[in-house]
């Protein structure tokens, strides 16, 4: 028999988060744990007001379900059970866990990557001055980063990437712009990026609005960020971008990602995974995805005052689970 806890906690930010859509000091995510025959599995998400969502719909949504996961429903069953989002996320990944406790095991021992492996996340720039940017490039490139992620809104767009660059002549950049660019500026942003060797730009226009990027000569690939969310998405997004982000919030866990993974490379698109801000717990179970991408941003711990234990091993710009957790 199993029996289902779930929660709220609130975690605390090292230092403000600055996006596009606003700023954050703290972020509230949802826990879940599924106790079953002496073994427990674990689940984070976190709820983003972007997508409708707050830690009050996100525990109603796994109320719904609570009693079905206790009679022992699997996780094919609640993919047709909760739509995408966090809810069915945090519920998923527990499942992951449980069934991979239950074998003596780990998810990253049974999708990979490797105990140990080494992968490059990114470091995010948060949105600020174009001299203060350039400065916390600079700390970010102290720390050992080798991948930095820009945020941006539709101000200040050349000249902040600019002052990155300048700062960190040879480090890989991407830029995030959060759905805030408008069509009048994306192509001639993307040759002005370009000259600035940027190898990537996420989700440039709101999602719903972006169908015009198929006639933009773009020289910098794109990727789909707030406008792919699961599978069903993928294919009507392959002639306006090269790339996908997939999030285990968006996608609603770990077993539609990997389903997402495999659509995407049908359709010819490269993988990126990345994470809504959260600890190593929520991270850990995206690194099946991340043994699969080819640029993964899962830094959502480095912005917190203080990470979940254990946690995962972030330096010299890379992310890895060590023996023992």
């Amino acid at each position: 028999m199993r029996t289902l806890k779930r929660y709220a906690q609130t975690w605390a930010l090292d230092r403000p988060f600055v996006i596009a859509r606003g700023a954050s000091t703290s972020i509230d995510v949802i826990r879940v744990e599924i106790h079953q025959d002496g073994v427990v599995g674990h689940g984070e998400s976190k709820p983003t007001p972007r997508y409708g969502h707050s830690i009050e719909t996100v525990l109603a949504e796994i109320d719904e379900v609570a009693a079905e996961i206790e009679r022992g429903i699997d996780r094919d069953t609640l993919l047709e059970r909760l739509p995408a989002g966090p809810a069915r996320n945090a519920l998923d990944c527990a499942l992951w866990s449980l069934e991979c406790a239950l074998e003596g095991s780990t998810s990253t021992a049974r999708l990979g990557p490797p105990i140990g492996q080494e992968i490059v996340t990114a470091h995010t720039i948060s949105i600020a001055t174009p001299e203060e940017m350039a400065e916390a490039a600079r700390e970010e490139l102290a720390q050992g980063a080798r991948l930095l992620k820009i945020k941006l809104n539709n101000e200040q767009v050349i000249e902040r990437v600019r002052a990155v660059r300048e700062a960190a002549p040879d480090v890989r950049i991407i830029i995030d712009a959060n759905e805030a660019w408008s069509p009048d500026y994306v192509e001639a942003w993307c040759e002005a990026l370009a000259q600035l060797d940027v190898e990537m730009i996420e989700q440039p226009l709101p999602a719903g609005e972006d169908a015009v990027l198929a006639g933009f000569r773009h020289p910098v690939p794109l990727c789909a960020d707030e406008s792919c969310h699961t599978r069903e998405d993928i294919a009507v997004l392959s002639d306006r971008y090269e790339m996908i982000n997939i999030k285990l919030d968006k996608s609603g866990g770990l077993t539609e990602a990997l389903a997402m993974v495999d659509t995407a490379r049908e359709q010819g698109m490269a993988i990126m995974v990345g994470c809504m801000l959260g600890t190593s717990m929520a991270m850990r179970a995206a690194l099946p995805v991340a043994a699969r991408a080819a640029i993964v941003d899962l830094d959502g711990p480095i912005w917190l005052a203080e990470d979940d234990r254990p946690a995962l091993d972030y330096s010299h710009g890379w992310v890895r689970e060590t023996r023992g957790h």
